[in-house]
């Protein structure tokens, strides 16, 4: 049915009960567990499939857009699905077969249902007591995948046992990935070794120096609170844009995820601008050095100012932000996984250089725009609007 990777082939013939991806970015493990499930719905009649993420927003930013993706590039599917559930995220085949996408708050929500195949996709983000209850509740085999930032419970207890198999990737074993992916991802090597083990070779890695630990998960924004700015970042091919949005509310910052999307220009960036129903009354932060792209949606009508960069600015607007407690909206997927890597440079001997590594900052870079313009000490005064 399928296009497919070595990723695939190991997965569909491995003969563990347990089936442990572990990879670097862009290695296309979730896309090539997706693809073994897909094939096992479809060969054998009324299968439960279930693929478990840390929440909902996860799971739609991630699993589920390949999922969707592969499903409607694949013709023999298209044949074969009877209908997918939007709502439910449940693909029904006309063998009886289902594949679902769900969350659990705990282990106690982990013990309704039962299922032949089980899926965790970035397992380091749900507990192993969720884990062991869906892991019992499952009849042939359980596939995990996540990036290896640091161990977790997939190392403590289960690597390692006879039932499980450990499959090491990178984006070396990803033949669909463009070159100049390939090349970012190497280039971690010259600004960060650890971070290019886990990234670039899927190696266990031990992440210090996180820079932005003060942060927080939260639902949503709260309707009294002040909205201080959005901030843009631009980027175009192998760098997204990033747009966010900074709500301040009883000295604490809230913060929420609103664009992060490769290949927008700025009339397409206008366009996301209406779509998400921002005033043009808004205040917008942008990256300095992008002159001609702040004139461009001026001229478009959008209330857009630069950052105010000087010496030390990126150290200033850090030390601004550290001082917040930031509640981060369930939704910001990327902006949650940005900050599980923002992380300061070292030298060789490991000895910090005091400054963040530049990467993994396309929505933290916009956070430190509104920080630099809006949030200097003494500075804050909250707008009399706080509605898109």
């Amino acid at each position: 049915m399928f296009k497919t990777s070595v990723l695939f082939t190991h997965n569909y013939n491995s003969a563990a009960h347990v089936v442990v991806n572990q990879g670097g970015t862009s290695s296309g493990k979730t896309y090539a567990v997706l693809q073994v499930l897909f094939c096992l719905a479809a060969q054998h009649q009324k299968q439960v499939i279930t693929i478990v993420g840390q929440d909902i927003p996860n799971l739609k930013a991630g699993a589920l857009r390949d999922a969707l993706a592969i499903y409607y590039d694949t013709p023999v599917l298209l044949s074969i699905v009877k209908s997918y559930n939007k709502t439910d995220r449940v693909f029904e085949f006309y063998n009886g077969s289902v594949i679902e996408f769900k969350s659990y708050d705990s282990a106690q929500d982990a013990k309704s249902g039962k299922r032949d195949y089980l899926f965790i996709n970035e397992a380091n983000g749900i507990s192993h007591n969720v884990y062991t209850e869906l892991a019992l509740r499952t009849r042939n085999k359980v596939f995990i995948d996540y990036n290896p930032n640091a161990e977790f419970w997939v190392h403590d207890h289960l690597i390692g046992r006879d039932d499980v198999e450990l499959i090491i990737s990178d984006h070396r074993h990803n033949p669909f990935l463009p070159d100049a992916i390939r090349q970012k991802v190497e280039s971690l090597r010259d600004v960060d070794v650890e971070l290019w083990k886990v990234y670039a070779r899927g190696m266990t890695g031990k992440i210090l120096g996180l820079i932005l630990n003060n942060w927080f998960l939260v639902d949503a924004i709260p309707n009294d609170a002040a909205r201080v700015a959005m901030g843009l970042d631009f980027g175009f091919t192998n760098d997204q844009t990033g747009l966010i949005d900074v709500y301040r509310q009883n000295g604490e910052l809230w913060l929420d995820e609103l664009v992060y999307e490769t290949g927008l220009t700025n009339t397409d960036i206008a366009k996301r601008l209406d779509e998400l129903g921002v005033s043009r009354r808004t205040e917008i932060v942008a990256d300095s050095a992008e002159p001609k792209s702040i004139e461009e949606l001026r001229r478009l009508g959008w209330h857009v100012v630069k950052a105010q960069k000087g010496p030390d600015s990126v150290k200033n607007s850090i030390d601004i932000l550290q001082r917040f407690k930031l509640n981060i909206t369930r939704r910001s997927v990327n902006l949650r996984r940005e900050l599980s890597s923002y992380k300061w440079r070292v030298d060789q001997s490991g000895r910090s250089l005091n400054e963040p590594v530049d990467r993994f900052n396309h929505l933290i870079d916009p956070l430190r725009y509104v920080a630099l313009n809006k949030l200097k000490i003494g500075t804050f005064k909250a707008p009399k609007y706080s509605k898109i």
